[in-house]
């Protein structure tokens, strides 16, 4: 399947064609001793009108259109504050990472949602910085009302997942203190860089595309290694 092919219409079509990919694939753990576990929350919902990212154009954002929750990073954070990020955090003891997801979509950008929500996992992301990542797809509602916690959030973007069906995505580019190349996402004229970058690529190929698709070999900027 291309890109250009997929219907990007939130709608029950849309649901039972990511459930299906998710399903199909067997997503991995990537365990390392000394790393802190964490998850993130991959949430599909409707986009509801023109996004405010720069260089974002109405036509890919157009209201009913499936879109991705990611945010901003407040600068009150002792780490990556000012990044792009999918909403999540450090599991507590005794969460699943499930657990963890639905509780900082609530607690990070008012978003209530029940467990019959999750539809998915993809694999784990291992960061620089000493997190585990794991990754929990979410089906987040046609009609949400978002706020942010100003104490973890900046800003709520509703990103269309069309503008990650680009053709110039993603981009890999090689940097002197890495073997490995870093993978961004554009959007808009912007770019969403790893681990967050790595994490919408795969779910873009994998829920998306149907790709089986590894990308826990994709490096981070240095900016994101501490």
């Amino acid at each position: 399947m291309k890109p250009n092919d997929v219907d990007v219409n939130y709608n029950d079509n849309l649901l039972d064609h990511i459930q299906a990919n998710l399903d199909r694939f067997e997503w991995r753990t990537h365990e390392k001793k000394g790393l802190t576990g964490a998850a993130v929350a991959v949430t599909i919902v409707a986009a509801q009108g023109v996004s405010d990212v720069e260089g974002l154009s109405a036509e890919a954002s157009r209201a009913g259109d499936a879109a991705m929750i990611l945010t901003r990073r407040s600068s009150r954070l002792r780490k990556h504050a000012g990044q792009w990020a999918l909403p999540g955090g450090q599991m507590e003891a005794g969460e699943s990472p499930e657990d963890t997801v639905l509780r900082e979509l609530a607690e990070e950008v008012g978003l209530a949602l029940d467990a019959d929500r999750i539809i998915g996992r993809l694999d784990d992301y291992n960061t620089r910085s000493g997190f585990s990542i794991k990754p929990v797809v979410v089906w987040g509602g046609a009609d949400v009302s978002l706020t942010a916690n100003p104490d973890e959030v900046a800003s709520i973007h509703l990103i269309p997942l069309a503008e990650f069906m680009r053709a110039d995505a993603p981009i890999l580019q090689s940097i002197p203190e890495s073997e490995k190349q870093v993978l961004m996402m554009p959007v808009g004229s912007t770019c969403i860089a790893a681990p967050t970058a790595a994490i919408i690529y795969q779910f873009r190929e994998v829920a998306m595309l149907g790709n089986e698709k590894r990308v826990a070999h994709y490096e981070q900027p240095t900016f994101a290694w501490r």
